[in-house]
């Protein structure tokens, strides 16, 4: 199911036990914790990154809390005045394995219809949902009604003063959340410490992710919005290397990059284009596996007439 619903990213924060660095803009496999984060809510209505203002490889609205570095609440605070949907995701920036099926779960939670009983509204409804990982509760991983939101931010606001460097649970104590455990096993990780920078850094590099990552990071990095049949581009890498030569893999899919970019760019013109240079590959392979029977042949018989006309002229 689709909801509409607007993102809110906290990418403030001093990151004191990375040595104070810039952790939003910090790298995993190529690319920014904070565009890794942007890519798991792309369909947002609105994003909203509250925090210092840093290239992105989408368009964001930018916000601050007040005063900077005034805590995830404050930061909540001032990215909430910049949305206008019914639902809010609120993400921290550091999450390098999150992705959509666990931002659809959570909406799905929020409304009723993630395994859940009701319908997402009326008295009963819950004002939101949260990841639950390993035990522990991430509200900076959740999908809230805005209204809920806007409500306790009030009360807060009307005991303290201002949200400013109070702690995020005085908001989230007093909401009815649904919790729910992540889409993935690693998608709730984040990276605190540098030693979970570098394991991040060390899984996104595994056998079975690797080259979905790669191809994932070059595409943002090319700005490519095309999805296309890995699997597939990696067989005709495969027939070139093996039924021509080892260099023909990534001259032929040069090759089908520039045919299906020429024929329009859709994933069925990378798929057609990639279908014809397939197909000579295997017509390639051929003609070598019949050139060398040929050869293999010709040789025995060839020695054998060569013994019989040496008998010949020795007779």
């Amino acid at each position: 199911m689709t909801h509409v619903y607007d993102a809110v990213v906290i990418a403030g924060g001093a990151a004191r036990r990375l040595g104070g660095v810039d952790k939003p803009a910090l790298t995993v496999g190529g690319r920014t914790l904070l565009d890794r984060v942007l890519d798991a809510c792309a369909d947002a209505a609105r994003t909203v990154v509250v925090g210092p203002r840093r290239p992105t490889a989408r368009p964001v609205d930018w916000a601050r809390e007040d005063p900077p570095g005034g805590g995830p609440l404050a930061a909540l605070d001032a990215g909430l005045r910049r949305t206008g949907s019914g639902t809010v995701l609120v993400l921290s920036a550091d999450l390098p394995f999150l992705t959509p099926a666990t931002v659809r779960a959570l909406l799905d939670a929020v409304h009723g219809t993630h395994g859940t009983h009701g319908t997402g509204t009326g008295p009963d409804a819950p004002d939101g949902a949260i990841v639950v990982d390993d035990g522990r509760a991430q509200p900076l991983l959740g999908a809230y009604r805005a209204e809920s939101l806007r409500r306790e931010l009030a009360l807060l606001t009307a005991e303290h003063g201002r949200p400013a460097n109070l702690p995020l649970r005085l908001l989230t104590d007093e909401l009815v959340l649904r919790r729910i455990a992540p889409a993935g096993p690693e998608e709730a990780r984040d990276c605190d410490t540098r030693e979970e920078l570098a394991s991040a850094r060390s899984r996104i590099r595994e056998h079975g992710r690797v080259l979905n990552e790669w191809m994932t990071a070059a595409k943002a990095e090319l700005d490519l919005d095309l999805d296309v049949d890995t699997a597939a581009l990696l067989d005709l890498a495969r027939d070139a290397a093996h039924g021509v030569a080892r260099p023909a893999a990534p001259l032929t899919t040069f090759l089908v990059g520039y045919a299906a970019a020429r024929a329009g760019g859709s994933p069925e013109d990378v798929a057609e284009a990639a279908r014809k240079a397939a197909e000579l590959a295997r017509r390639w392979a051929a003609e070598a596996a019949d050139a060398a029977e040929a050869e293999g042949t010709g040789k025995a018989g060839g020695s054998g007439e060569s013994r019989g006309g040496e008998g010949t002229d020795a007779g």
